[in-house]
């Protein structure tokens, strides 16, 4: 997203103006792939993680794009980076843009749909301010929970918090590695293709965007055409690249059954109707349009002109059993060793896996087109203008708690509220971020808020009985016989 970013950037810098800075590692592969830029940007050779770097880049500019961070699978194996990375980078862009005073920039946050956690069918349409309910051993999630609270809810004046999707680029096929396992057939992704990304995070440059459009949250998608199922991608996938269907080279069995993220957007136009991104290409021919690319891996193309791979599929097979069999992230390493917490969390319960039909019995179907829609707890219908110190204790009640302060200006969404969620951890959050953002309370999201304490236990189902707007996704798809809870024994690998 960044590097299509960057070209469209550049694009356009002498119809707007644009003088563009980067902020990039001193690596080979950083120095590499933006030497055909330099003579065109300003580079600052450093670090997310330390605050004199963030702050050159902040210093003098109109508007920060924060793209970078540790994303998966990477962010799976390194975990304790990614922490210190994702949240560190938050704290210091924050920091930089308030050390302004008065010439505060802009701040674009790119969020991410793993924030929402597993939206199975029926709950597989969302938007922004549904509960986040980051999926258990997902730290990148976490990380991009924190950021976004960290950057949001600051004194900040003008931000946006945009929640990507799954990106559509030639290179993902690239990402060979075990947790290509961990989706649920029929769960659903709204993907984003890299160019609509990357002209997005040029549109919202522009000085034409309104000022109604700053302090929200959104979610990033290409529309309908891009709503599908992860069968249906796998399909359109391995058609494009030459490869047998999904049938003839998985078995059904290694792809978990739940505790991934995805869904398809209610409110995915909304972003579109202010910054027009979205090139509307038809999914299938953007599909045929990436098995063309010169970026496609080398193996990939010699398999799709030799056509090796409809010609010998149980050779392809065996490859994909072997990652299945991977250690850590292979799904059949866990059945195989038996590890209770991973199977719980993927599968509910060793019985559940066992039960899994291959091929021929599995629901393959295109997933429901009608939307469940999800109750914030306040009247969504009302001017934003008009709501009062009321409004946000119905809000609370909603979920399971209080709102404390004594006085509330009307129609003031950004300063900040005392609450109190069901636990009775006490709390500082504006009004913004508990009803259009869906966070609530610090304290009992999931696991360490920093991660300098101890990892504390999660216990979601103890949370959706005592809080009405989490139960409304947690409970519809979980049995509360199981009691889940995810405990310290999730940081598998911390310390690694």
């Amino acid at each position: 997203m960044g590097s299509a970013g960057l070209r469209e950037l550049l694009s356009h810098s002498e119809e707007y103006g644009y003088r563009v800075r980067v902020l990039a590692l001193p690596d080979k592969v950083s120095r590499r792939r933006l030497r055909p830029y330099l003579d065109r940007i300003e580079v600052i050779w450093g670090d997310l993680r330390r605050y004199e770097d963030v702050l050159r880049g902040v210093a003098g500019s109109d508007i920060v794009l924060h793209v970078g961070g540790m994303v998966s699978p990477k962010a799976d194996y390194q975990p304790h980076l990614t922490w210190e990375t994702n949240i560190g980078a938050a704290r210091n862009i924050r920091d930089a843009v308030l050390a302004q005073g008065d010439r505060q920039p802009k701040v674009v946050y790119i969020g991410s749909v793993a924030q929402m956690g597993d939206r199975r069918e029926p709950l597989h349409w969302g938007r922004a301010g549904d509960p986040l309910c980051v999926s258990a051993y997902d730290h990148y999630g976490i990380t991009k929970v924190m950021a976004e609270r960290i950057l949001t809810d600051s004194r900040i004046r003008r931000w946006v918090s945009l929640r990507q999707s799954g990106i559509l680029y030639p290179a993902i096929l690239k990402n060979y590695d075990p947790i290509m396992f961990h989706v649920p057939v029929r769960g659903v992704l709204e993907w984003a293709t890299v160019e609509d990304s990357g002209r997005l995070l040029e549109r919202v440059c522009r000085p034409d965007v309104p000022d109604d459009f700053w302090n929200r949250f959104y979610n990033i998608g290409s529309g309908p055409e891009y709503r599908i199922s992860n069968y249906e991608f796998e399909c359109l996938l391995l058609d494009a690249i030459g490869c047998p269907r999904p049938e003839k080279i998985f078995r059904a069995r290694w792809f978990t059954t739940r505790n991934f993220h995805g869904m398809w957007y209610m409110d995915g136009d909304r972003l579109e109707d202010f910054l027009h991104f979205r090139a509307n290409i038809p999914v299938k021919e953007y599909f045929a349009q990436m098995a063309r690319s010169p970026e496609l891996p080398l193996g990939i193309k010699l398999a799709r002109v030799t056509k090796a791979a409809r010609l010998f599929p149980h050779l392809v097979k065996a490859a994909m059993a072997w990652m299945a069999n991977r250690p850590v992230h292979g799904t059949q390493t866990w059945i195989r060793r038996d590890d209770k917490l991973r199977i719980a969390a993927y599968y509910g319960s060793r019985e559940a896996y066992g039960a899994i039909p291959e091929w021929p019995g599995m629901d393959l179907s295109h997933p429901s087109e009608t939307a469940v829609r999800l109750d914030h707890g306040y009247d969504e219908s009302k001017p934003m203008a008009d709501f009062t110190l009321e409004d946000m204790r119905k809000a609370a009640a909603f979920r399971g708690g209080k709102c404390l302060s004594a006085s509330m200006e009307r129609g003031d969404w950004d300063s900040p509220l005392q609450w109190e969620c069901a636990e009775g951890h006490r709390f500082e959050a504006s009004p913004r971020q508990v009803l259009l953002g869906g966070h609530w309370c610090p304290e009992c999201f999931p696991y360490p808020y920093s991660w300098e304490k101890d990892a504390r236990p999660w216990h979601p189902d103890a949370e959706a009985r005592r809080n009405p707007f989490f139960a409304q996704l947690w409970a519809p798809l979980h049995d509360p016989s199981e009691d889940n809870v995810f405990g310290p024994e999730i940081f598998d690998g911390w310390e690694k």
